[in-house]
């Protein structure tokens, strides 16, 4: 099988059900984001030496496939793709509780950085929020299904404690942000 099909070189693409659309389409830039995103994921977990974390890293790049295929797919597709459910949103929420139980209570926003593990886990968290904002963007338009958002939100929230976790690991101190005063 050829890579490449030389069918996109004018700007367009297929989404899964056969719809052309230009490459610029809200779609494309939603699970190109997503995709973006699984590439840092993999870097990160390339990172971490702690199974249990590579494992979930893992786990997420599983997801986050999952997810893309569904933002490629167009609402009326006939094709039988996998899916994300409540089970997905609660395995994060559960991660994210047992690394905060760890963690010192927060008392103000935490500048990103300290080490590179740290900065990976705050640019998979913005690559997150971002990919979050271009899935509301499709759902403008077309039907979204309802826990691509919500695992995204919940994603985004995973890497922030996850950058806490690995900072408290590493044994690096997190940078408080404290506001200039005028």
């Amino acid at each position: 099988m050829k890579i490449y099909t030389k069918k996109g070189d004018k700007g367009e693409t297929s989404l899964i059900g056969g719809k052309r659309v230009k490459k610029s389409h809200t779609r494309l830039h939603a699970y190109g984001t997503v995709d973006e995103l699984n590439s840092y994921v993999g870097m990160l977990r390339d990172q971490i030496e702690i199974d249990n974390i590579r494992a979930e890293l893992l786990e997420i790049q599983d997801r986050l496939f999952t997810l893309g295929s569904q933002l490629a797919a167009t609402p009326d597709s006939k094709m039988e793709l996998p899916t994300l459910d409540e089970f997905d949103i609660k395995s994060l929420e559960k991660s994210i509780d047992k690394m905060n139980e760890q963690l010192p209570e927060m008392r103000s926003f935490v500048l990103p950085g300290g080490h590179e593990i740290v900065s990976l886990c705050h640019i998979s968290r913005t690559i997150c929020r971002r990919a979050e904002r271009w899935t509301i963007a499709v759902n403008e338009d077309e039907m979204v299904p309802h826990f691509i958002p919500a695992y995204l939100n919940r994603l985004s929230d995973y890497f922030f404690v996850l950058a806490r976790y690995m900072s408290k690991i590493l044994n690096v101190s997190e940078n408080p942000w404290t506001p200039r005063k005028q």
